[in-house]
């Protein structure tokens, strides 16, 4: 995506990493854009020549509790064996920075971490490229990290004033979504909206029909889609801790599978990430019947994200297309009501 940014924006992102890298005592650094969408994400060099991932956050996404608090979670992980990035201290042991505002840029923070080896599991919109046998090891081996992340956060002492986004049901199809207000937001026509109104009191009336001890709730990554997924032989790694926050557990697993279900493979696919998960977490058959709402729900989020960054290509077409999908994905709903 930073290649359709004006040159402009580009020379300006370049100088603000390059300010940022300076409390790190990188004046020499020359950072590498590779990502920006929900932050400017750069590769950059440490002094000791290990590379690293130097990020500015977009401007009031998270405050500084959320943002100190995702790094407190990715360390914790990571301490714990799971591979994760961890957070790179300045020599003053500083984890997150702030940046004064400038003509260009508000007020932001920034903060490096850990550079993860491997390569993408894929990307958005772009068929998979590894053989049907290695889709199959490669989901069976990100189902049994999920788990294993799962429990590592069920057994972390959660810090005092840690603070990150709720991904429950109020945060989910609540008055003000984590997302945005997917039933009304620009770019729909009256059709979808009308459409995404009915569907969201029905999901509401399914979840008020559930028991509070039915599904499984936690802390969870939140947006294990293809790109934040590492493959590193025969397992992953998983990146981009952004988004994570308290959610279901499916919530988790139906994000991990919505951008596949065009894949030739993907019941393959889905049974294998299953698999994995259950030789390492519980997952009861009530709760697994539960995923189609899960992936419903994931699709319906993708629609207030577009909808609030008009700036990024596509936005409009990305509003319409998920609204289609998630409506579509609502017919396997009334069953489970």
């Amino acid at each position: 995506m930073a290649e359709h940014l004006p040159q402009p924006l580009l020379d300006a992102l370049a100088a603000r990493a390059h300010e940022a890298a300076t409390h790190w005592e990188l004046e020499n650094a020359q950072p590498t854009l590779l990502k920006y969408r929900e932050n400017a994400v750069f590769r950059i060099t440490l002094a000791d020549g290990e590379p690293a991932a130097l990020r500015l956050h977009r401007p009031g996404y998270h405050d500084e509790a959320a943002l100190r608090s995702e790094l407190q979670l990715m360390t914790a992980l990571r301490e714990s064996g799971l591979a994760v990035p961890s957070a790179v201290a300045t020599p003053g042991g500083h984890l997150l920075v702030s940046l004064e505002p400038t003509d260009t840029f508000a007020g932001q923070h920034a903060d490096i971490v850990s550079w993860m080896p491997g390569a993408p599991l894929g990307e958005s919109g772009v068929p998979l490229a590894y053989s049907g046998a290695r889709q199959i090891a490669i989901f069976h081996a990100l189902g049994v990290m999920m788990a294993d992340m799962h429990d590592l956060a069920d057994r972390w002492s959660v810090p005092s004033g840690f603070k990150r986004a709720a991904w429950d049901v109020e945060g989910l199809l609540g008055d003000r979504p984590v997302w945005g207000r997917f039933w009304d937001c620009d770019g729909l026509s009256n059709e979808q909206k009308l459409g995404l109104c009915d569907l969201r009191t029905q999901l509401r009336r399914i979840f008020d029909a559930m028991s509070d001890n039915e599904l499984d709730y936690g802390l969870i990554h939140a947006d294990l889609v293809r790109e934040n997924v590492l493959v590193q032989g025969d397992g992953v790694a998983f990146i981009d801790f952004d988004d994570a926050g308290f959610g279901f557990r499916l919530f988790d697993i139906a994000t991990a599978l919505l951008k596949n279900r065009n894949e030739p493979n993907y019941e393959a696919i889905e049974r294998s990430l299953i698999s994995g998960y259950r030789s390492r977490r519980p997952l009861t058959d009530a709760s697994l019947s539960t995923l189609p709402i899960f992936t419903t729900l994931r699709c319906l989020t993708y629609i207030g994200w577009f909808a609030e960054r008009p700036e990024l290509p596509g936005a409009r077409p990305r509003v319409r297309r998920y609204a289609d999908d998630a409506l579509q994905l609502a017919q396997a709903l009334p069953a489970l009501a």
